[in-house]
């Protein structure tokens, strides 16, 4: 088994990254692979889960151990494979995936890619006491104070919903997550020439945070 690989990101797109080790290229699926863009000269670790199916085998790549831990809970969730498991992890940090599963907050765990009401109360269910060593639990601190800010803002502009109301929400989003206001601003400029009118918050994060990796 593969515990981790330390190479160069040769090559990125939307799913993932090939990670030249010694001159042996791995296809490395990665929750964030536009954070490796710009990166093919700089040596980089991932801890890799080693994923074997009857057709494949898949590697799939993390940059912390937490990580790591997080997605192979999720994989012992009825329901959730490794493609969600990631889609999840895509979404937010280890530490506020796992205070929004201890604190049963099931408004952020659905707005995560791949994650519906049932399946958001199933994680809940089966991980909430089985968390302990995987992130450090924040409590009301600045990330969830941050999507609570998001969340207000979207009710109160619910009735001229949009995409400018969507970016309010994805905005309060990064900025939780430690972006600054002139990096989010920068973002949304090429995020609205790549948007559809029907784009919600959760899709808005994500371009967000493909334009910001890129930058």
């Amino acid at each position: 088994m593969i515990d981790f690989l330390r190479g160069k990101p040769i090559a990125v797109d939307a799913e993932g990254i090939v990670l030249d080790v010694r001159d042996v290229g791995y296809r490395v699926f990665c929750a964030n692979p536009y954070a490796f863009a710009g990166k093919a000269e700089q040596t980089v670790t991932l801890f890799i889960h080693y994923h074997v199916r009857e057709d494949a085998v898949q590697l799939f790549g993390f940059a912390t151990r937490e990580e790591q831990a997080l997605f192979r809970k999720l994989l012992d969730v009825t329901g959730i494979g490794p493609r969600v498991a990631l889609g999840v992890l895509s979404g937010g940090t280890p530490e506020r995936i796992v205070s929004a599963i201890q604190s049963d907050d099931l408004t952020f765990l659905t707005r995560l890619p791949g994650i519906g009401k049932k399946t958001a109360q199933r994680i809940v269910l089966d991980l909430k006491d089985k968390l302990d060593g995987i992130g450090v639990p924040i409590g009301l601190g600045a990330l969830d104070a941050g999507f609570a800010a998001g969340e207000a803002a979207a009710a109160s502009t619910a009735a001229g919903a949009g995409l400018p109301a969507a970016w309010r929400e994805a905005k309060d989003a990064l900025l939780a997550l430690g972006y600054t206001d002139a990096e989010t601003e920068r973002a949304w400029r090429d995020v609205k020439g790549k948007a559809q009118p029907t784009d919600g918050a959760d899709k808005l994060i994500k371009l967000a945070l493909q334009s910001l990796y890129q930058a």
